[in-house]
């Protein structure tokens, strides 16, 4: 059950958290355009919002963008933080099967142990190559729990590395958005080209 889980979480967040999804290319850049030539209005903004999460980040940005620029900053980080609480969803629990793969298989050999010194008890020794029979299949726990626990403890790391990896891109795409709406406007660009955001976009 557990690797069953495990797969599937893997699965489910290497799709969710592939680049194209978090950090659509050329998105940063466009947007940038935008903002140098004042092209940004409530319907642009919110659509820009519901693209990626570099999209959601850089749109808190410019929901305040006529704030000072500490205030831009607050806003960007509280946006961030809820962005990284989305894109590290499941991993918690791919965490614990990570931690509890093993146990769980120590906790069958240790109960199988248990169950056969007890016989030995009852019975005496026997055969000793039932006996060594015995162990080894009682080990066998302890190695299933390995087998699950360490894929998913590797993703698990992957995944965080990942995440942190796209964290520090958006803030790198969000202080460049800074500079440019702290830079005076400049002439209106030609139509934006395309990052799942409408061409309607472009107007007002």
């Amino acid at each position: 059950m557990l690797s069953a889980l495990a797969l599937a979480l893997i699965v489910e967040r290497a799709w969710t958290l592939r680049r194209a999804a978090v950090l659509p290319p050329g998105l940063g850049e466009e947007v940038r355009t935008w903002a140098a030539g004042g092209r940004l209005d409530p319907a642009h903004i919110d659509t820009l919002r519901g693209t990626a999460p570099l999209g959601a980040l850089l749109a808190a940005a410019l929901d305040v963008r006529h704030r000072p620029r500490d205030q831009v900053r607050e806003r960007i980080e509280d946006t961030g933080r809820h962005l990284v609480h989305g894109m590290e969803r499941y991993l918690n629990t791919l965490g614990t099967i990570a931690a509890a793969g093993p146990l769980l298989g120590l906790f069958g050999t240790v109960v199988g142990m248990i169950e056969m010194f007890m016989g030995i008890l009852d019975f005496g020794i026997g055969d000793v190559n039932e006996l060594a029979g015995g162990i080894g299949k009682a080990l066998v726990c302890t190695a299933t729990g390995m087998v699950v626990a360490i894929p998913a403890l590797w993703a698990h790391r992957w995944f965080r590395g990942r995440i942190a990896g796209y964290i520090v891109d958006m803030e790198s795409e969000a202080i460049r958005l800074l500079d440019v709406l702290d830079s005076p406007p400049a002439p209106a660009p030609t139509a934006p080209g395309s990052h799942g955001i409408t061409p309607a976009l472009a107007k007002g």
